[in-house]
């Protein structure tokens, strides 16, 4: 199931501006951070030029925020890097209607699970 267009919107606009005030001017061409959107899941990413090839950038997952369609509340969820797979529930942010809380929690990053 889609996103509803509300959500789609408040996504594309407060993510977007997320993504683009982390990553300071000066290293953009270096790191940026992107986002997808696949049914009711959005998943942040960091992005990286190749090192032998500056053409292409290789991608790491960071994040990802999940609306559940029944009780239509998001959750914020961290890449599983120790086992290169899946993802898990940040605990440090409980469900809410309010995806800017879910951003603020990625942002101030108590626990080092996004930002290391």
């Amino acid at each position: 199931m889609a996103l509803p267009e509300q959500a789609q919107k408040l996504v594309d606009t407060q993510l977007g501006e997320f993504c683009f005030k982390k990553v300071p001017a000066h290293v953009r061409h270096e790191v940026r951070l992107t986002f997808s959107v696949l049914g009711n899941t959005v998943t942040l990413f960091e992005e990286r030029p190749v090192q032998n090839n500056l053409d292409k950038r290789s991608k790491r997952p960071l994040a990802q925020f999940r609306l559940n369609v029944v009780d239509h509340l998001w959750r914020l969820y961290f890449a599983n890097q120790k086992r290169q797979e899946g993802w898990l529930l940040y605990r440090e942010a409980g469900p809410t209607k309010d995806f800017e809380t879910l951003l603020a929690a990625l942002d101030q990053d108590k626990t080092g699970a996004f930002w290391g």
